[in-house]
């Protein structure tokens, strides 16, 4: 068989996750810690767990409707206007998936054709750009810049739009640099927006994950934005639910109706025990997350002093559970300096060009680990910089 010629060329040309490659490799290293892999190290609450045993005690594991169970689809509803004041019809407005990176490939897949320009803010996370390529979409990165907080930059996303264009996402909180966009932000961008034919898609899943004084804001949640947008968000992060595969995108029931479509062929449906699960989640689970939140600023905390103290620039970020420290000072590629720290002192960090062409001079360093791991893990850092400058010393 000829698979080169059998193989859709989109595909042959998509490269793999440069989260993943790091994530594999410090695997087969022993005594390795890895900070590579942005999930929760807490166990989902027992709450949480709890219904979803109960729910496969009581046989609950047939299909639910494509759209998915309705209860949950009525408790996202009421979640999303407690927390984020957005209001959406739970029968027609509310689409539950596998997790939120399906929603987001929904989205685009009933968005973009061939020809369309995605607008992307970069760094950000591995999958936007791919699934545009899929779809025939042609990506046009934005590149967000540490002076800026790694926040979207009206002017910039003026100057990129096109007639082309047909679609701005928006990843923010960020992953990986752990940015936010606050109010007065995304009424700028939403300025910008207003009076075209734009839609936005709005990668909300670390909106409970953020550490400053003002909450979470939704651009959904501005005047005129509901109409233009698809708010996306999930379990995993908050939850600590990742393995159970459970996300929703909401926005206008003209956008919903034709992703459902997409999404009942692709599909079918989101893992029913997931599913009631995720309804216990939405109804009892604040104070869970209260506690999750807390921990994980502590070690946001603790990180940040420790670069203070090995003189690592690092811009402070306010939400996600990721740092950006700069790694520039030292002549290397983002790919090099990540590769040497592995072979040297068995730590696993991700390039920043893991999430696009400007996280060059960055790596991405996950703070869902434990204090413990965390304090050794810097540690190792310390000793590779220490080391990287004595030998620049000596070659100076």
């Amino acid at each position: 068989m000829d698979y080169a010629k059998l193989i859709a060329p989109a595909a042959q040309a998509m490269r793999p996750s440069g989260i993943r490659r790091f994530f594999d490799l410090a695997a087969e290293m022993p005594d390795c810690i890895s900070l590579g892999v942005g999930e929760p190290d807490f166990k989902t609450p027992w709450a949480v767990r709890e219904a979803g045993i109960e729910s496969l005690e009581l046989g609950h594991t047939r299909y639910t409707s494509n759209a998915g169970l309705k209860e949950l689809r009525i408790e996202i509803s009421r979640y999303l206007e407690r927390r984020f004041g957005l209001r959406y019809d739970p029968m027609s407005q509310v689409l539950i998936t596998v997790g939120g990176s399906e929603a987001i490939d929904m989205c685009i897949r009933t968005l973009v054709q061939p020809g369309d320009e995605v607008i992307i803010p970069e760094p950000c996370f591995v999958c936007y750009e791919p699934i545009t390529t899929l779809s025939g979409g042609v990506p046009v990165p934005v590149p967000c810049r540490a002076e800026d907080a790694f926040r979207l930059r009206a002017d910039a996303l003026a100057a990129a739009i096109t007639p082309r264009t047909k679609l701005l996402i928006m990843p923010f909180p960020n992953n990986p640099t752990g940015a936010v966009m606050e109010k007065e932000d995304l009424e700028a961008i939403a300025q910008v927006l207003r009076g075209t034919n734009i839609m936005v898609l709005s990668d909300e899943i670390y909106a409970e994950l953020t550490y400053g004084l003002q909450p979470h804001v939704s651009i959904a949640s501005l005047p005129g934005m509901a109409e233009r947008t698809v708010v996306v968000n999930g379990f995993s992060k908050t939850y600590a639910m990742t393995g159970w595969r459970l996300g929703y995108a909401c926005g206008p029931e003209e956008i919903i109706t034709q992703m459902i479509k997409i999404h009942q062929f692709a599909i079918m449906c989101a893992p029913s025990t997931s599913q009631y699960a995720g309804v216990e989640a939405l109804k009892n689970g604040d104070e869970d997350v209260a506690q999750m939140r807390e921990e994980y600023n502590g070690r946001r905390r603790y990180l940040l002093h420790r670069f203070k103290e090995m003189g690592l620039s690092c811009f402070e970020p306010f939400g996600a559970f990721y740092v950006f420290p700069c790694i520039s000072e030292f002549g290397m590629t983002s790919e090099q300096f990540a590769t040497e720290l592995l072979n040297t002192e068995k730590l696993a960090v991700v390039p920043g060009t893991a999430f696009g062409d400007c996280g060059e001079g960055f790596i991405r360093i996950s703070y869902a680990y434990s204090l413990e791991n965390l304090k050794e893990a810097m540690n190792r850092m310390e000793a590779f910089i220490t080391g990287l400058r004595k030998q620049g010393e000596k070659q100076a």
